[in-house]
Order: structure tokens, then sequence, then C-alpha cells
């Protein structure tokens, strides 16, 4: 069973559950810091492990109205200097070959966005950078089909690859969370973790994703109980106001409660597991 370690964070799926959380996008330089010590206090407070995430460029936005971010140049020295604020490691997601080795430079993650699973030039790229790889499994694809990606980023030597479940298409705007999933890629040994955030998603038509939160603490204490390696959660101060992906988003309060709810549910299930 693989363990996959940044700075502090450890990620496998027999240790206690670590945390990917931040807003979905860098809305700005000091909202972006202010969230982001909020976050790490209540990760202090509760004595968990987390890597920080948010995006430069949300590039697969429903509309071309809607807000992407602040660009790769001025998204990573916000990331960076967060980073070095926070002494956390951090996240972001790359949408072309090219952004992999700019952003390698500064960050500790580079995600796969579910769209681009199965972009190959995408997937050396970033393999190829030798950084951590997490990979967002498309609402399209079955657990299975998990190995051809970890072969793609395998044959450029890195197997520092962590795989997230994120939901299925479930017909026309809904998705779909099937816990076996989580099993099925766990069988690959490499650490799995389940992205609440986007399995709360309902991709209608429309100018703007929506989403149903009132599935927030089902979905986050059903992945817990599974005994995966990690929780991934977008946080806001105020997800109403957000410029993307608000619906989804966990307020702090409501954040606090699912850090302390599925860390109580992981140490069971981990104690189970390792009998």
């Amino acid at each position: 069973m693989k363990i996959i370690k940044t700075n502090k964070v450890k990620f496998a799926n027999n240790l206690p559950l670590a945390y990917i959380c931040g807003p979905c996008v860098i809305e700005g330089e000091k909202k972006f810091l202010e969230t982001a010590k909020k976050l790490d206090a209540l990760m202090k407070a509760a004595g968990k492990t987390y890597v920080l995430k948010a995006s430069f460029d949300k590039a697969n936005r429903s509309s071309l109205t809607s807000y992407r971010g602040p660009g790769i140049d001025k998204g990573l020295d916000i990331l960076e200097k967060a980073k070095k604020l926070l002494n956390v490691p951090v996240l972001t997601d790359i949408h072309e070959p090219w952004q992999a080795a700019v952003a390698a430079e500064v960050v500790d993650i580079l995600q796969i966005p579910a769209f681009l699973c199965r972009q190959t030039d995408l997937l050396l790229a970033a393999g190829m950078t030798g950084k951590i790889i997490n990979v967002k499994k498309g609402q399209f694809l079955a657990p299975c089909g998990i190995t051809n990606i970890i072969k793609k980023i395998e044959s450029t030597g890195n197997t520092n690859i962590l795989l997230t479940e994120r939901g299925s298409s479930f017909g026309y705007g809904d998705l779909a969370v099937d816990m076996r999933s989580l099993q099925i890629m766990k069988e690959t040994g490499y650490p799995v973790i389940f992205d609440l955030t986007h399995s709360m998603q309902k991709p209608a038509g429309g100018n703007t994703t929506k989403g149903d939160k009132s599935f927030a603490g089902t979905l986050a204490r059903s992945a817990a109980a599974a005994g995966i390696a990690g929780l991934f959660f977008e946080a806001h101060p105020c997800p109403c106001e957000a410029l993307s992906d608000g619906e989804n988003s966990l307020d702090l309060k409501e954040a606090k409660i699912v850090i302390k709810e599925t860390s109580a549910i992981d140490a069971i299930a981990k104690r189970l597991l390792n009998r």
C-alpha cells in the first residue's frame, strides 16, 4: 500500500484521514489569504494535516462570462505566498500540458480535472514534473478505467499518484456516488481521495453548475467509513457570494463539522481495517 507524502501530510488508505481544502478559485490575494488562515486555524484546532487548494484558472466554467480566476502568473504568486505564510503544501489544477512545468515550480500537487483525466499529453506532462499528481476520475469513467490513467503517469517514472472520486453522471443534470468506486480504486494500491464538493453538483444546462449541499454530511461520513486516504472539499467564508461553485462549497462552520465527524468515523474505520 503506497504512502504519498508532501511536507507533513501523508496520504495512505490505512493512515489517518488527511484533507485537501480551500476555495474553488482564487478571488483575489487578500480574500484568499484570509480564507487560508481561517482554514489553517480549523485544521490546527482539529489536529489534522491538510493541503491548501485553489485554482488560478477555471477553464471549464459553464459560461463564457463566468469568472475564471487571476491567471497562472498572479495565481501562482498568491499560492506561493500562502504556502510560505502557513507552511503548508498547496495544490492547483492544470488544463494544458505547458502549464505543468510552470505550476510545478510553486505547487506541491498538480491536479488533473475530471473532464481531462484521459488527456494523454496532459498526464504525461504532469508526470514528468515528478510532482504528486492528483487525478480526478471523470464522471463519465468507471472506476476500473482508472488503471489506464495510472499507467500513463507511471510511464514517466512518476508513481506519486492520488486518485479522486467525484461522482458519476446519472442521467441529465445529476451525479450519483457509488461508494464501491472507493474500494475498487483502493485495489490499485494508490491513495484514494473523496471529492465531497463536486459530488454534490447538479451539472444541468445553463450558465452555472448547480448543487445540493444538503447531502454533504451523508456523503462525507459515508466516504470516511470506507477507509480512504483523504477528503477533498471546497470552503468559502460566504458561499452565497463565491464566484465559482458556491452552491457546493462549505462555509467555515460547516467545514468544522465535516472535519470533526469524518475524523471520528475515520478513526473507527482505520482500526477495523488495520486489525
